[in-house]
C-alpha cells in the first residue's frame, strides 16, 4: 500500500509540474523586467572551461550595455515599454571576437586618406562580429578614438590601445626607455608596444620600470633580447610567434620534434600568451599566391592607395630573400609550433594584424580561421582563443568573452552553428556592440557607402 500511495504521489507531481511549463498564467510574475533590448529564441553558445556549450531557447536580456540575464525564452517575464525585442529564430549567439593584434588608425591627419578612414575602418571590424581591438600602435589623438567610443559619440569596437613604439630608433638607453614608459603610463596608454632593436639593457630597463607602474608590455621579440629573456622579464603576448623559430634556429628547414617540445616546455614555464597572427605572416614572408591574395573581395573595403600599396609589396627588392622555398618551410615550423602549443594548453589568443599587408578588418578572422583549422585547432579551440580567452586576458578592466549576466553585451547573431562550420561567421544576421544592435540589414547599408567611397 505505501508503495502504491509512493507512485501515486510522483505521477501527481509530475502532473502538475506539465501543468505549470503549459500554463501562461504561472511564468514569472511581479513587476516588468527593465531592459534596452531583449533577443529570444537564440541558441547560445558559451564556454565551461574551454569547451563550448549550446543553451537552446534562450532569451539574452541587455541594459545598460550589459547583460543582465539569460533566461529560457519561455520563462521570459514581462517586459517594459519601449524594450526592443527580436527573435533570434533559433538562430545562434556566438560572443562578440576580439582582435588582439590589431592596428587602429590616428584620430586626425590621414594625408590622402578620406576623413572617413578611421571610422570606416572601425565599423568593418564590427561588421564581421569583431567588438573588441587591442590596438599594437599608438598614434597621436589616437585615445581620444577610444574615448569616444565609450562614451557612444562614435561607433566603434571596445578599444585597448599600446602607446607608439618602443625601437631601436625611438629608445636610445635605459633611461630614455624608462622614462618612455613612465610617460605613456601616465598619457593613459592600456599597454607598451615592443618592436624589434632593443638593446638588451633598454628592454630591460622597460620591463623593470613597467612591472613597477603595473602597465604590460607586448609584441615582438628583439633579436638582442631573446625569446627566454622576452619571458623571463614578464612579456605579456609574444604576437606572430617572434623569437621562437629563431630560438631553435628552424627558420630556413624543418623543426624537430625535440625542438617543439623545448619551445612549448619554455612557454609553459611563464605566464605569457601567444598572439600567432599566422595568415598575415604567411603573407609578409611570401608563403602565399599574391594572385589569389588580389582576389580577396573584401580588398573593396579599402582606400585605393593602401590597395596598391598591397599589391606592389612582393616586388620590392627586398622579397628576393622571401621568395624561395624556405618560406614555405618557415610557415610549416609555424603552424607545426602552432599546434605544439595548442596540444599542450598554451594560452593562445586570437589576433589578424589587421588593418595591413592584405589583412582588412574584421574579414581578416575568416583567414586567420582557415590557418589555425589548417595547423590541426579545432574550431571551438579557435573561438575560445578569440572570445573568454581575450576576456580573461583583460579581465582586470572589464568583463567580456562570455554571454552571461555581468559581461559587456558584445556578440553576433549567426544564421548556422559555427561550431559546425566557420562559414557561418561570413553573414551574421546581426551584431551586438555594448548592447546596441546592429541588423544585417544596417551593416550592408554602411558596407555599401564604405564601397563606394573606396570605388
Amino acid at each position: 500500500m505505501t508503495r502504491f500511495i509512493g507512485s501515486l504521489s510522483i505521477l501527481l507531481a509530475a502532473s502538475l509540474l506539465v501543468g505549470c511549463e503549459k500554463a501562461p498564467q504561472d511564468l514569472p510574475s511581479g513587476p516588468p523586467l527593465n531592459a534596452s533590448l531583449v533577443i529570444t529564441n537564440v541558441n547560445v553558445i558559451d564556454w565551461d572551461g574551454r569547451d563550448a556549450r549550446i543553451s537552446n531557447d534562450q532569451a539574452v536580456v541587455i541594459q545598460n550595455g550589459r547583460i543582465i540575464e539569460v533566461i529560457d525564452s519561455q520563462l521570459l517575464p514581462s517586459l517594459t515599454a519601449g524594450t526592443e525585442r527580436i527573435d533570434g529564430n533559433n538562430s545562434y549567439i556566438l560572443p562578440g571576437f576580439t582582435e588582439m593584434h590589431g592596428h587602429v588608425p590616428p584620430a586626425t591627419d590621414f594625408g590622402e586618406l578620406p576623413a572617413t578612414y578611421a571610422d570606416d575602418m572601425l565599423f568593418l571590424y564590427i561588421a564581421n562580429g569583431v567588438t573588441t581591438v587591442r590596438g599594437m600602435l599608438g598614434y597621436p589623438h589616437q585615445l581620444e578614438l577610444k574615448s569616444d567610443i565609450a562614451d557612444g559619440t562614435r561607433m566603434g569596437p571596445t578599444l585597448y590601445l599600446a602607446g607608439p613604439s618602443f625601437n631601436g630608433n625611438s629608445i636610445e638607453s635605459a633611461e630614455d626607455a624608462t622614462q618612455r614608459v613612465l610617460t605613456q603610463s601616465g598619457d593613459g596608454w592600456d599597454l607598451l608596444k615592443i618592436h624589434p632593436g632593443l638593446t638588451l639593457t633598454e628592454y630591460q630597463a622597460l620591463a623593470r620600470t613597467a612591472r613597477e607602474a603595473n602597465i604590460d608590455f607586448a609584441g615582438h621579440v628583439p633579436s638582442e633580447v631573446g625569446l627566454k629573456n622576452a619571458l623571463a622579464e614578464g612579456q605579456r603576448t609574444i604576437d606572430h610567434l617572434d623569437g621562437y623559430l629563431e630560438y631553435v634556429d628552424a627558420l630556413n628547414r624543418p623543426i624537430s620534434d625535440e625542438e617543439l617540445q623545448t619551445l612549448v616546455e619554455l612557454t609553459l614555464s611563464h605566464e605569457t600568451a601567444i598572439v600567432p597572427t599566422q595568415a598575415l605572416w604567411s603573407t609578409l614572408i611570401g608563403a602565399e599566391d599574391p594572385a589569389r591574395l588580389a582576389q580577396y573581395p573584401e580588398l573593396a573595403f579599402v582606400p585605393e592607395s593602401v590597395r596598391q600599396s598591397w599589391l606592389n609589396y612582393y616586388n620590392r627588392p627586398s622579397m628576393a630573400y622571401f621568395n624561395q622555398s624556405h618560406a614555405d618551410i618557415q610557415q610549416q615550423n609555424r603552424q607545426h609550433l602552432l599546434k605544439a602549443l595548442h596540444d599542450a594548453d598554451a594560452t593562445i589568443i586570437f589576433g589578424t594584424d589587421a588593418p595591413q599587408l592584405f589583412s582588412v578588418p574584421g574579414f581578416s578572422i575568416h583567414h586567420e580561421i582557415e590557418k589555425m583549422q589548417a595547423a590541426g585547432m579545432p574550431l571551438e579551440a579557435i573561438y575560445y582563443s578569440a572570445t573568454a580567452a581575450a576576456g580573461y586576458y583583460f579581465a582586470d578592466k572589464d568583463n567580456f568573452g562570455h554571454i552571461k549576466a555581468g559581461q559587456r553585451a558584445d556578440f553576433m547573431l549567426l544564421k548556422d552553428n559555427p561550431l559546425e562550420s566557420a562559414d557561418a561567421l561570413k553573414n551574421p544576421l546581426g551584431v551586438v556592440v555594448r548592447g546596441q544592435w546592429l541588423s544585417r540589414e544596417a551593416i550592408d547599408e554602411r558596407l555599401s557607402d564604405i564601397r563606394r567611397r573606396y570605388n
